[in-house]
């Protein structure tokens, strides 16, 4: 979609007698929606710098010209585009547009700078990287790109930045890739700009390639399509077994269904932690693009998206790869079935409105519904751990029903964490009250669970551990304040006691879970959800105790900085039962879900002393069960019985 379109010369004119700016709103407000102020005295800035660079007559007067071109299936939309051809070759010029007057950059992170954004210095993306990102998108996506090879030139035009001479911010060599892939032109180099401009727009062509590009089918590209395809093989942390693959075929099957019946799938797939959920997910996104379908890897929680496009990057750079996962929020504007595949994980964290106010669009499940074709939910109730979380199968089916999608379940219980141990799971249920269980005394053979008196000792067998594969982390529960994201230096968890201190994971990472150096951090429920560790060591704090006999919880004792029960005082005042009942819940899922990432073990230690005494002696029981099972076992191996 395009707001504004025109040859340059009707450009051109537009600018000269002020009819851009209404031109633009009134498409705008026809086509998107609502304009706000700021966009408008942006257009009205920038076009005149525009004006200036296109104002030689060298640059064809019949070339295409569009302005604020929505890339498909997001909400990015690119500033200005000119098009026509540089001899025989269909060319086009994308130009990111920047009023920014001051950059700084910022080290240890690919791309990024900061500027004046909203009235206060923010962190965004380098002008070059935005340039280069919507190019390499629209290649990805836009058929007609791909197959008339349609040439994409993207530049950025920072018409306010003054270069310094010496140490220059915004063209420091740690971006030069992106600036080699986008120029970026600045403040009095309005000559280099319009010269970048007539090396590759030679000829008009009357808007005829604007008009290609806005009516391109949208598939995956070629290239793509290899790439994520490479990417799983050998990677042995993507391999699917038994009913993984039965639901693999299904989600396949459902898919063509369709795309060739046009009437709307949804599949819902329950699974506890561990089953796979997230496996399958990856193989789902790999496999629908293959098909040239549009796929879209979808969660809530930012973690699991960056570590797994960075575990995909192949042939194309991490930052090319992340276009393909994408936050729950990203659907406030689609159109109806846009999108061929959403695949969500997580879904139990979905929220009932998107944004940072939680005030744009409507539900996030049924945004999913409406903006794809086929919409798979990967969901584990319990593993809800904010009382934002509204996801569930209830409400999947009502909005799949609205939609009048055609509904599949299928449910994944076979274990493939925790040593394998569906006993564990059960085990840790009947421990931490969630649910009286069979499990009371047992949580299987070979799992390595264990409780420490110290959390110093628990912080250096994880280090001793993870030193061989970079697989073994520390979390904690959120009873501690997250201060300072930035400084490795301060540590927010402090037990006194044992002279324990430790920093949350710094703000700085956004694939905390594979870093080398995040070992020396804690992790929280928020970096840590959906992803999975070998061993996982878990600070509980005091917002879990034993008291009187049985396992309680307390939600003063969490953080003020933890947004998880946001809202929870209000709702004691109008409805104290069910507000304790509530963060009862989350902080229990919390742990459970903590508890749970470690493949093949589990390390606590509890600030709450009667709490650890509490788990040692759940331990032990547990412990003397497993040594009258294994003798068990061994007294049957011994005889040949078939023993069930």
């Amino acid at each position: 979609m395009i707001v504004y379109e025109a040859t340059k010369d009707e450009f051109m004119d537009d600018i000269l007698t002020d009819n851009l700016v209404n031109n633009i709103c009134k498409n705008f407000n026809d086509k998107i929606g609502k304009v706000n102020e700021a966009e408008i005295r942006s257009w009205d800035n920038s076009m005149q710098y525009m004006y200036k660079v296109l104002n030689d007559e060298e640059i064809p007067s019949d070339a295409g010209v569009a302005i604020e071109f929505r890339i498909p299936y997001t909400s990015k939309r690119v500033d200005f585009l000119i098009a026509g051809k540089n001899q025989s070759e269909d060319t086009v010029v994308i130009v990111e547009l920047k009023q920014w007057g001051e950059v700084e950059r910022v080290s240890g992170k690919e791309a990024i700078v900061k500027t004046l954004i909203n009235r206060g210095i923010r962190e965004t993306a380098h002008p070059s990287y935005q340039a280069w990102s919507y190019a390499a998108l629209i290649e990805d996506y836009n058929q007609n790109v791909q197959e008339q090879e349609i040439n994409l030139k993207p530049c950025a035009y920072v018409h306010n930045y003054i270069k310094k001479q010496q140490d220059d911010q915004l063209t420091d060599p740690i971006y030069q890739f992106y600036i080699d892939q986008a120029p970026v032109f600045t403040k009095g180099e309005a000559p280099k700009l319009r010269q970048f401009i007539k090396k590759y727009i030679k000829y008009g062509d009357d808007k005829k390639l604007i008009y290609e590009i806005e009516r391109g089918k949208i598939r995956p590209s070629k290239s793509l399509q290899d790439s994520l395809s490479n990417m799983l093989k050998g990677n042995r942390e993507f391999v699917m077994i038994d009913e993984q693959k039965v639901v693999f075929e299904e989600a396949i099957s459902l898919a063509k269904k369709a795309l060739r019946t046009g009437r709307k799938q949804t599949l819902v797939v329950s699974g506890g932690p561990g089953t796979g959920k997230s496996v399958l997910a990856i193989n789902l996104l790999v496999a629908m693009t293959k098909l040239e379908l549009v796929a879209q890897y979808v969660t809530k929680n930012s973690a699991p998206r960056h570590v797994y496009s960075t575990k995909l990057k192949g042939d194309f750079r991490k930052t090319r790869i992340d276009n393909l996962f994408k936050g729950s929020g990203s659907y406030t504007q689609s159109k109806e079935g846009e999108i061929d595949v959403l695949i969500v994980d997580e879904a139990h964290r979905l929220n009932e409105k998107s944004g940072m106010f939680q005030n744009l669009g409507e539900n996030q499940v049924k945004e999913i519904i409406h903006a794809s074709k086929l919409s798979i939910f990967f969901i584990d109730e319990n593993q809800k751990v904010t009382l934002k979380d509204i996801g569930s199968v209830e409400l999947i089916k009502s909005f799949a029903t609205e939609f009048s999608a055609d509904l599949t379940t299928l449910e994944l219980s076979s274990q493939f964490r925790c040593d394998g141990s569906d006993a564990y799971l059960a085990w840790l249920d009947d421990v931490l009250g969630i649910r009286e269980t069979a499990n009371d005394n047992y949580y299987g053979l070979d799992y390595d669970f264990r409780v420490f008196e110290n959390p110093n000792d628990l912080f250096k067998e994880i280090h001793r551990l993870n030193h061989r594969t970079n697989k073994s982390r520390v979390v904690a529960g959120y009873c501690w304040d997250w201060k300072n994201k930035n400084d490795k230096e301060y540590k927010d968890i402090e037990i006194p006691e044992f002279d324990f201190a430790v920093s949350w994971n710094l703000g700085n990472t956004q694939t905390w879970a594979i870093d080398e150096q995040s070992v020396w951090q804690a992790g929280c429920i928020h970096t840590s959800q959906g992803l999975e560790f070998e061993y996982v060591g878990v600070i509980i704090g005091d917002d879990l105790q034993y008291k009187d006999g049985e396992v309680v919880t307390d939600l003063t004792k969490r953080a003020k900085t933890d947004q998880s029960l946001r809202g929870i005082k209000k709702m004691l005042k109008s409805d104290p039962e069910k507000a304790q009942k509530l963060a009862d819940s989350i902080i229990r899922n919390t742990y459970r879900t903590l508890m749970t990432r470690g493949q093949k073990g589990c390390f606590v230690f509890c600030t709450d002393r009667e709490l650890n005494e509490y788990f040692k002696e759940r331990l032990d029981r547990a412990t003397n069960s497993k040594g009258k099972e294994i003798e068990k076992s061994l007294r049957v191996a011994e005889k040949g019985i078939n023993y069930e």
